[in-house]
C-alpha cells in the first residue's frame, strides 16, 4: 500500500487509524478476503495503474458523479483522489479570461453537485459499513479570513483624483486628512465583529491577507508595508488575535516563483513589529491559480497552508470535501506537506453580476446550507469577506454580522 493511498484511506475514515486494517484496496480476491470492506481499483485509474493517466479515467469519474450513488463496485479512492487533487484542471483546458479555472468549466456545476462534499458523503458510507461511528455532527473550525486589496481607497493619489472625478469630493478629502475616514478602512468594525464570535466559538480563527506585490496591474494598488497606515492596521490585526498570511499577486498566479520573494518581502515588513512570526498561509489575489505546477512552487516556498481553493464564480465545496487536505501532486501522486483549506464562501461570489447575483436573502440563504452541510460532516468552514466590500452600495455589512450570528447560534 503506497503512502498516497495510505493517505487517501485515512482521510476517508476521519483518521481513524484502528480502521485502516479493516478496509483493503485491491482486485485480489484471495487477499480481499482478509478485509471488511474492499474497494477495487478501477482498470483506469492512475492510482492503481500508474502507466494510466487521468484523461483515461475521466469519463469513469463522470459516471459516478451523474449517478451520485456509491456501489461496492466505485473506486471512490481513485474519484476522492482526482476530484481532492484538482487533476480535472489538467483534464479540462478552459479557462476565463484571467486563466482561472471556474465552477461552469467543472463536473461539479452539473447536477448542483457543488453543494454537497461528495468525499465526505463516501467517508459516511464507508464508516456504515464498517459500522464505525461517524464524527461529531459540529463544525470543526472557523476560519474568518479577509484579504486586503485595499487598505484605504482615497490615500494614494490615483485613488484621490478617482474620488474627486467620481463626484466623492468631500469623502476623499476627508479620507486624506484621517485614515478612519476612509470608507475602505473597516478595520476596527471587522475586528469586532469577529471577536464576537471567536469570544463564542473558540475553533475560530481570524486571518489577513496582506499584499506585497509590485502593485502593478490587477495588483494595484500596494500598500506601503512600512507606512503609517500599514502599522494602523496592524493595531487591530494584533488586539483581535488575527494571524497573517500572504495574499500572492496576481501576477504569481501565472508565475509562482513570485511567491518566494513576495513571502520574503512581507515577513522582513512584519520583522520590524512585534509580528516576528513566518509567513506560512496563503491565499491567492483574484483566487488565481493557473497551474497545478503553482501549487508544488508554493510547498517549495515554505507556505504550509493555502486558503485559495474555491471557485470565484460559484460559492461550494471546490474539493468535494468540507475538510483541510493535504495536496496531492496528480502528476507525480505524491503527498505534498502542503495543506488545503476548502474556501467555502467568498463575498463576491454571491453579490457580483457576473457571479451568483444574489439578492441579499438568496445569499443569506445558501451560507446556512453550506454552514449546514459543513456541521453535518463535522468539516471546516472558511469564509471570505474583503475589508473593503463593507460599503453602502451593497448588502454586506447586514449580510456577514447575520452570518456569524448564525453561527454564534449553533
Amino acid at each position: 500500500m503506497t503512502d498516497t493511498i495510505k493517505y487517501l484511506l485515512s482521510f476517508l475514515l476521519y483518521g481513524n487509524q484502528d480502521a485502516l486494517s479493516l478496509v483493503g484496496y485491491t482486485s485480489d480476491e484471495e487477499e480481499a478476503k482478509r478485509y471488511k470492506v474492499t474497494i477495487r481499483p478501477s482498470d483506469n485509474s492512475p492510482l492503481a495503474h500508474p502507466e494510466k493517466s487521468w484523461e483515461d479515467f475521466y469519463p469513469e469519474v463522470k459516471q459516478v458523479l451523474h449517478q451520485r450513488a456509491i456501489t461496492p463496485e466505485t473506486d471512490i479512492m481513485s474519484v476522492a483522489c482526482f476530484l481532492m487533487s484538482r487533476a480535472e484542471e489538467m483534464v479540462i483546458q478552459e479557462r476565463d479570461e484571467h486563466g482561472r479555472f471556474l465552477a461552469r468549466h467543472s463536473l461539479l456545476s452539473e447536477g448542483n453537485l457543488l453543494s454537497i462534499p461528495l468525499i465526505d458523503e463516501y467517508s459516511r458510507w464507508l464508516m456504515k459499513r464498517l459500522e464505525l461511528p461517524l464524527p461529531e455532527q459540529k463544525i470543526a473550525c472557523v476560519n474568518l479570513t479577509h484579504d486586503v486589496d485595499t487598505i484605504a481607497h482615497y490615500r494614494h493619489l490615483r485613488g484621490f483624483l478617482g474620488g474627486i472625478a467620481r463626484g466623492k469630493a468631500k469623502q476623499a478629502i476627508a479620507a486624506a486628512q484621517h485614515l478612519h475616514d476612509d470608507p475602505a478602512f473597516t478595520f476596527p468594525w471587522l475586528s469586532h465583529t469577529d471577536t464576537k464570535l471567536r469570544n463564542k466559538l473558540h475553533s475560530t480563527n481570524i486571518i489577513y491577507f496582506i499584499k506585497a506585490s509590485t502593485g502593478k496591474g490587477f495588483d494595484y494598488p500596494q500598500y506601503k508595508l512600512s507606512g503609517k497606515d500599514f502599522g494602523e492596521l496592524l493595531k487591530y490585526i494584533n488586539k483581535s488575535g488575527a494571524e497573517i498570511g500572504l495574499h500572492s499577486s496576481y501576477q504569481a498566479g501565472a508565475d509562482a516563483n513570485l511567491i518566494k520573494q513576495e513571502k520574503q518581502k512581507l515577513e522582513e515588513a512584519l520583522s520590524a513589529t512585534a509580528n516576528r512570526q513566518p509567513v506560512t498561509k496563503n491565499r491567492y489575489h483574484w483566487l488565481r491559480c493557473t497551474s497545478i505546477d503553482n501549487m508544488q512552487i508554493l510547498a517549495n516556498s515554505g507556505i504550509t497552508d493555502d486558503y485559495s481553493m474555491g471557485f470565484a464564480d460559484r460559492a461550494g465545496f471546490r474539493l468535494c470535501t468540507a475538510r483541510p487536505v493535504r495536496w496531492i501532486n496528480p502528476k507525480t501522486l505524491k503527498v505534498t506537506p502542503l495543506t488545503l483549506h476548502p474556501l467555502t464562501v467568498m463575498d463576491c461570489t454571491l453579490s457580483n453580476d457576473n457571479y451568483m447575483n444574489l439578492t441579499e436573502e438568496e445569499a443569506f440563504y445558501l451560507c446556512q446550507q453550506l454552514i449546514d452541510k459543513t456541521r453535518q460532516v463535522g468539516g471546516e468552514l472558511t469564509l471570505l469577506w474583503h475589508n473593503s466590500i463593507f460599503t453602502d452600495d451593497n448588502y454586506h455589512k447586514s449580510l456577514y454580522p447575520a452570518i456569524l450570528n448564525y453561527l454564534r447560534h449553533q
